[in-house]
Formats: C-alpha cells, sequence, structure tokens
C-alpha cells in the first residue's frame, strides 16, 4: 500500500478498550472539525468487529448530530441490538466529551439466495482517459493548493464531467450529476468490512459537491459552507475498493438551506454495488452586486 491508503487503513483499524467499546482518532491536521466520512467509517469498523464474519454489512443509516472535535479522540460504543438467525443489527454511538456526535444503526445478513435484477451503468469513458481531480482543482485554483494535497492522496478519484468550482466559473457546466470514477491508491487485504468501510468514507467527499454544481456554487467561494446532517448506504453486491468503481451521484432537490444527493456505485464490469443517500445543510450568502463593488 502506498503511505497515504496505509495511513487511511490505521485510521480505520480502532483500538478496543472494553467489550463493545473502542477509541478512533482524527488525523494529525490543523481542520476545523472531524471529516464526517471518517467517522461514519470508523463507526461500522465498531459495529462489524461485533457480528460473524460470516454476515456482512447490508445497510446503514446515520444521523451527524455535533461537529466532531479533531484534537481529542472519538469513542465508539456499541450496542448489540439483535442476533437474528439471518439478521444482526447493531448500534453505535460516537462520543467526545461526554456528549453523543454521531450516531449509526447497521445491518448485517448473512447471505442467501433471491431475485436478482439492476439498473445499467451510465455510459462514460474509463478512468485512464480522465485527469486526476486533484490536478484539475490545483489548475482551476492557480497553483494554491499545497504539494502534499497532489502527492498524498489515498484515494485517486477523476470526475467525468465539472468540479464544482469549474461549474462556478462556466455556467454552461452547471448539472445536477455528478459522475466519479474513483479507487483506493494501493492494493488492499482480502477484507470484506474494510473494503466496505472504505466505501463509506470515500462516499461522503463528494454528494454535497453535486447539490453544489447545479447551483454554481463551490466550497472555495467563500460564501458557501455546509455540512453532513444524515447519511444512508445499502450495500448490495461485495466489490473492492481498490479497483475502479463509478460513483454515479445525482442532486433532485434542493430547499429550506438542505440539500438531497443520492448514488449508485458501479464496478468497471458495470454491477451495481453500493446505493448511497445524504441529506447535507447548505448555506450561502448573495453575491455582491454592482454596488457592493
Amino acid at each position: 500500500m502506498s503511505d497515504s491508503l496505509d495511513k487511511l487503513v490505521d485510521l480505520l483499524d480502532l483500538e478496543q478498550i472494553e467489550v463493545d467499546i473502542f477509541r478512533g482518532r482524527s488525523p494529525d491536521e490543523r481542520i476545523q472539525r472531524v471529516f464526517g466520512g471518517q467517522v461514519a467509517g470508523q463507526a461500522l469498523v465498531a459495529a462489524g468487529r461485533t457480528v460473524p464474519e460470516d454476515r456482512p454489512v447490508h445497510s446503514l443509516h446515520a444521523y451527524f448530530i455535533r461537529p466532531g472535535d479533531p484534537a481529542v479522540p472519538l469513542v465508539y460504543t456499541v450496542d448489540r441490538v439483535r442476533d437474528g438467525r439471518s439478521f444482526t443489527t447493531r448500534r453505535v454511538a460516537a462520543v467526545q466529551h461526554g456528549r453523543p456526535i454521531f450516531t449509526l444503526s447497521a445491518s448485517f445478513h448473512k447471505a442467501e439466495e433471491g431475485l436478482v435484477h439492476t439498473m445499467p451503468m451510465p455510459q462514460v469513458p474509463p478512468p485512464e482517459s480522465l485527469r486526476r481531480n486533484a490536478e484539475r482543482l490545483q489548475e482551476a485554483l492557480g497553483g494554491k493548493l499545497p504539494r502534499h494535497f497532489l502527492r498524498d492522496r489515498p484515494i485517486d478519484m477523476r470526475s467525468v464531467g465539472p468540479l464544482s468550482i469549474e461549474a462556478e466559473r462556466d455556467p454552461s457546466l452547471r448539472s445536477t450529476e455528478n459522475l466519479i470514477w474513483l479507487r483506493v491508491e494501493g492494493d488492499l487485504p482480502d477484507d470484506p468490512l474494510l473494503h466496505a468501510c472504505l466505501m463509506t468514507y470515500v462516499s461522503d467527499l463528494t454528494l454535497l459537491d453535486t447539490v453544489l454544481i447545479g447551483h454554481g456554487l463551490s466550497w472555495y467561494d467563500g460564501r458557501t459552507s455546509g455540512a453532513s446532517l444524515d447519511h444512508a448506504m445499502w450495500f448490495h453486491r461485495p466489490f473492492r475498493a481498490d479497483r475502479w468503481l463509478l460513483y454515479a451521484q445525482e442532486s433532485p432537490i434542493a430547499t429550506g438551506a438542505r440539500g438531497l444527493a443520492r448514488g449508485e456505485v458501479f464496478t468497471a464490469d458495470g454491477d451495481l454495488v453500493v446505493s448511497v443517500v445524504q441529506e447535507g445543510l447548505i448555506r450561502t450568502t448573495p453575491r455582491p452586486g454592482p454596488e457592493a463593488t
């Protein structure tokens, strides 16, 4: 594994401090709050550590309650809600400073045979023909990104369409769709829970960007801010996070300072493996008018 991926995998490797109690940490970064995908991924690790290996996760539903403090550890407590013949249910709370900042409910299902149908993957160019998003962002920002942002990225992401900052500057690029090829940078062990937790981490990186693209907004415009409110995922089939996956995202609605985005994750062979839905808080101040300038 690359050094950056090794650090991400290590971030998801929680310390067990008591039965059904785990401790996680945040990267050594000067960030305002803990990244939501990190908390969701770590919470799924905690839940999965209490479930038999023959029952992979099939769904999770999470709420972001308070901003996480990156300077202190996160404590994850697991409630063993049910252990049935086919399904296992767990509830996880992430706690900091004595208060819950995040809750997650996850369901695990023993493999069964049943009906099969699936929607087709969108027709898109192959990932090898596309530039890395980090390079495009560096170019759009006039080289203002730090070098480590380009060099030490554990996730390789390549958008088929515009980045939000590109759509901000060119109205003709604005869309409510957001198609991104992605994979982690390196080879991972054959651990289905690890691949699911990494996809949980990655799934929170670009969903709210999908809301912004259609409005010509970006996180770099100096007037837009946002935060994840809730997050839901369904895991349909086994997959590998270290192979190319197409994250096909769309935003059906934004209203009341909230935006909804949903996505489907496909393998390069066209198999639908994960579905995602998220609502986020998005606040923006008006553009200054001519009289303000």
